[in-house]
């Protein structure tokens, strides 16, 4: 059997996470000398927190230990493991599974390990998982189920506007004179993660044309050839991500999911932000 295994930055929804029977290896948000995993806390609590503390919040990717036991329970029952994770250049996930997968054919030198770079995170990380699990539900085999979500990393679109720069800034994602510039510009930008990395889509004016700057761009790929999947993602303000997914659902009769980005990525890109992601057919 072919367990499928991601960690928390996918932020897939519950009913997507039980139907494929996935398991997910938390991150863990740093507040002080606090290290919580992110799966153990809302944003609502997460964001309560933050506004008394004194502190900057930070980001931990899983420890060795805990990757190295989710694996173990389940090569040391004959499965093998199809482990999806954040892009490498976001976090170092990967390289501590990689790590840790070495560590395990050494014991089970009959295993298979496979450990899969998504070069995305939030739904991007989530719609190549799905990709994967898909492929597993339907009888395929390990190189095939890779093959499913290695075809689905480059149709994936992943759009987010901030509410604010200030986390951006403060977690090193931005530089100082540049949140400053926007800042005072009155510059709303549109960000995007491009092969792996964190990256500028669009500068716009203000947050209501960023919107539809988004709705535009999803809007011609579903003219020029179609999508599969489409997710609206918010960090802390589901009331905005309602009213933009009714704007969505007033052009096209499609089906979208609602996610709520935990408080890792929360960390780094700030309490209402709004995201947009869709594959590509």
């Amino acid at each position: 059997m072919i367990k499928l295994i991601c960690d928390s930055t996918s932020y897939l929804p519950g009913e997507l996470i039980e139907k494929y029977n996935i398991d997910i290896i938390p991150l863990s948000v740093i507040l002080g000398p606090e290290v919580i995993d992110e799966t153990q806390i809302t944003n609502e609590t997460f964001f309560a927190r933050l506004k008394r503390s004194a502190f900057h919040p930070s980001s931990a990717h899983p420890t060795a230990q805990a990757i190295y036991s989710v694996f173990k329970q389940y090569t040391a029952a004959g499965d093998s493991v199809l482990f999806t994770c954040v892009s490498s250049d976001l976090s170092t996930t990967f390289s501590t599974a990689l790590t840790v997968k070495n560590q395990l054919l050494e014991e089970y030198p009959k295993a298979r390990v496979e450990v899969v770079n998504t070069q995305s995170n939030c739904m991007g990380h989530g719609f190549a998982t799905l990709a994967g699990a898909k492929a597993v539900a339907a009888g395929k085999n390990m190189d095939e189920a890779i093959a499913a979500i290695n075809n689905t990393i480059p149709k994936i679109r992943l759009l987010f506007i901030p509410e604010s720069l200030k986390y951006l800034q403060e977690s090193g994602r931005l530089n100082k004179a540049s949140a400053l510039a926007a800042s005072v510009l009155k510059i709303v930008p549109i960000l995007t993660v491009k092969d792996g990395k964190l990256d500028l889509h669009a500068k716009i004016r203000t947050r209501i044309k960023a919107k539809k700057v988004m709705l535009a761009e999803l809007l011609n790929d579903i003219e020029s050839g179609g999508v599969s999947d489409i997710s609206v993602m918010h960090v802390n303000d589901e009331k905005e991500a309602q009213q933009f997914m009714a704007s969505i659902k007033e052009l096209i009769d499609i089906d979208i999911n609602l996610v709520s980005i935990g408080p890792v990525v929360g960390a780094h890109v700030g309490p209402g932000t709004l995201g947009l992601a869709w594959v590509k057919s």
